[in-house]
């Protein structure tokens, strides 16, 4: 591949693209944590997994090169990659997943490093077991990934479970960017079945309740350096900040692992743009802060944005604004020191 021209300008980074790298391909519709890619006269013609053909996945999900070309459409020249949610392999046993999980890392990182700067990426870990997941995160970024993306919540679990220490402190120490993703259950709950609302409606809320479990949990007192990007904007997260505020301000259940001000906590998180709507995405960088949002497209699935680029530059920002969050968060979250830009 070849590197940016730097006389471009800035690059600008799409912060939220799946991608299954060409060696996590499976070769058997059955398995459940590695899909299948069927070709047709060279176009990708079907994403099937655990024996269902994926109707979602409207884009490019293998080839770098094809890939880059359809970001390019976009006016994206770079982009950080992660698992598609569906193969992290929350159920299986400890050693299992941390197997299909280094197997998927290494394939990850020739991706990123056969790139030519174009490519950042995150890794998966085996959530189930943290301590192992801490390890698998440490070995994945010295292979040259930049951190790793997680599920908002595993098997009834979010990320503000105490069992989850380890990882937290690892992610702390090894400055990783976290990408938190919801799942595809809904919450679990089966009404969320219906009108395809467990992802209209579910994976917004499922995202602010891990986040705000987080908060509350006392994660955030308890680790200085967390780069925590959400996905979709935050989901609901930026409309209940205040309401999870009053909460810890009136309830005393609310203050027994957090001494800081949930807002204050809430605003270190880092956001995507996967918003869906220009007046709420320009009311999201005014919530966080410039320097705290990144341009993401949610690509290659069916819910994601058409226009990433379009949509962040018709806010109306300032220059330096609107090269934050293009691409200059992303870089300095993502890409190592010196990557072409």
């Amino acid at each position: 591949m070849t590197a940016p021209d730097p006389s471009r300008g800035p690059r600008v980074v799409d912060a939220h693209v799946h991608f299954v790298p060409p060696g996590y391909v499976g070769d058997d519709d059955s398995e459940r944590f590695r899909p299948r890619i069927v070709l047709h006269s060279g176009h990708q013609a079907e994403v099937r997994l655990a024996g269902r053909v994926m109707d979602s996945v409207l884009g490019e999900f293998s080839r770098p090169e094809v890939l880059l070309d359809e970001l390019a459409a976009t006016g994206a020249d770079a982009a950080v990659l992660s698992p598609w949610v569906s193969t992290l392999p929350v159920g299986r046993d400890d050693e299992a997943a941390a197997t299909l999980c280094r197997l998927q890392n290494q394939a990850m990182a020739e991706v990123v490093r056969a790139g030519a700067g174009r490519f950042a990426g995150l890794a998966a870990l085996p959530l189930q077991a943290p301590a192992l997941a801490a390890v698998v995160l440490a070995e994945a970024m010295a292979a040259g990934l930049a951190g790793a993306e997680l599920p908002a919540i595993a098997e009834g679990r979010g990320l503000g479970d105490p069992t989850l220490e380890p990882l937290w402190d690892a992610a702390d120490e090894l400055r990783a960017l976290v990408f938190v993703h919801p799942g595809s259950h809904g919450l679990s709950v089966e009404l969320l079945g219906e009108h395809y609302l467990w992802n209209a409606v579910g994976n917004p809320v499922e995202t602010a309740f891990s986040a705000a479990q987080l908060v509350m949990g006392g994660v955030f007192d308890r680790h200085d350096d967390l780069r925590i990007l959400l996905a979709h904007g935050g989901g609901v997260l930026p409309s209940v900040a205040s309401r999870i505020g009053r909460a810890w301000r009136r309830r005393p259940e609310s203050r027994v692992h957090t001494s800081l001000e949930p807002e204050e906590s809430i605003r270190r998180f880092y956001f995507d743009t996967v918003l869906h709507d220009v007046p709420l995405l320009r009311s999201l960088v005014e919530f966080a802060g410039a320097d705290h949002v990144l341009m993401g497209s949610d690509h290659p699935f069916d819910m994601g944005v058409d226009d990433p680029v379009g949509a962040v530059r018709s806010l109306g920002l300032s220059e330096s604004d609107e090269v934050a969050v293009l691409g200059g968060n992303a870089r300095r979250l993502a890409f190592p020191a010196g990557a072409p830009r």
